[in-house]
């Protein structure tokens, strides 16, 4: 999810928090838990900070060991730790550790069901797990903890009534929308007439309730990028693999294998120049105006050799500059 959704997030498991009869009876303790939820639901997304090394060792860890197993443990206790610090208690650690521990649950739980995944399974696996069933941004979840946190703030409510309530709710959402994308992955075949043996389907949640991106692959490599709006599907673009040696070559540039290590959605292309090709390996999962924004490109001479690369989300302008800008 999105760091405002992981926020709110984070406060609402705060207020969740005055049912533990610990927590709501000590002030001191209740304020160890706000800061302790607020930071665990923001915890693993720290390793943002690899953007600092380059844009590829971001892409290629974002969501990856931060959001382990063994991650999870450790943001819970480092965490507490630190607060207890702060705070200067002891006898109650069980109760703030819990509530963290809870909050950086959340985090990685609610990553999982969006379409850049995380994995949440290492070390048992390094499989990107994504299901694909809420926007990175969802604003019924957002809105439903907007409206819970102020009636909290102005108080309105009881706390212990407002969000047992909205967690039952957003419980049932999260159920619904599992079962509606489960629902329409099976009707794609029969709404697809080009459908043939062998073609894998991707949906993909958008901002909309009701509307969906879908992906269709073929067994031979190629891809056909659609939509379902109003319970009707439509293709309006696809993607044919090329091949070339320039392709081969790329997939050893440390660029490039970050970019695929990500995605299992990415087919080439190969612009051929005076002096030598340019590849651009595009996830066709997004498509934005006709474009595919989410890219990795490499520029190599006609012996291959690496001239300049860039892994990202960029518009061509954009990238034409960043390119630029590596080769001369």
């Amino acid at each position: 999810m999105d760091s405002g959704t992981h926020l709110v997030f984070g406060i609402g498991l705060a207020g969740l928090a005055s049912i533990d009869p610990a927590v709501a009876s000590d002030q001191t303790l209740y304020a160890a838990v706000l800061l302790g939820t607020v930071i665990g639901s923001q915890a693993p997304d720290l390793d943002g900070l690899l953007r600092l090394k380059s844009n590829a060792a971001y892409i290629r860890n974002h969501r990856g060991a931060s959001h382990s197993i063994p991650a999870i443990a450790i943001w819970a206790v480092v965490i507490t730790l630190l607060i207890e610090t702060i705070f200067r208690f002891s006898p109650s650690w069980l109760h703030l550790g819990g509530w963290v521990l809870l909050a950086v649950c959340v985090h990685v739980f609610s990553d999982l069901f969006n379409t850049y995944g995380t994995q949440a399974a290492r070390p048992f696996t390094q499989k990107w797990i994504s299901w694909n069933i809420i926007h990175i941004f969802d604003p019924v979840i957002f809105v439903s903890h907007l409206i819970a946190i102020t009636l909290w703030a102005l108080r309105i409510g009881d706390p212990t009534i407002i969000f047992p309530l909205l967690y039952a709710f957003l419980i049932v959402y999260y159920i619904w929308r599992t079962v509606t994308h489960k629902a329409l992955q099976k009707r794609l075949v029969q709404l697809d007439p080009g459908y043939q043996n062998g073609d894998q389907f991707i949906l993909i949640p958008t901002i909309s309730l009701y509307d969906w991106n879908v992906v269709k692959r073929r067994p031979d490599g190629r891809f056909f990028i659609g939509d379902f709006r109003q319970g009707k599907l439509r293709w309006i673009d696809d993607a044919k693999c090329e091949e070339h040696p320039a392709i081969d070559r790329s997939r050893n540039d440390p660029s490039i294998r970050a970019f695929l290590y990500f995605t299992s959605f990415a087919c080439a292309e190969v612009q051929e120049h005076p002096w030598g090709y340019e590849v651009r390996w595009s996830d066709v999962r997004y498509r934005h105006r006709k474009q595919y924004p989410f890219v990795g490109v490499l520029v190599m001479d006609k012996e291959f050799k690496t001239l300049g690369s860039y892994v990202g989300w960029l518009s061509d302008e954009r990238l034409q500059k960043r390119l630029r800008m590596n080769t001369y």
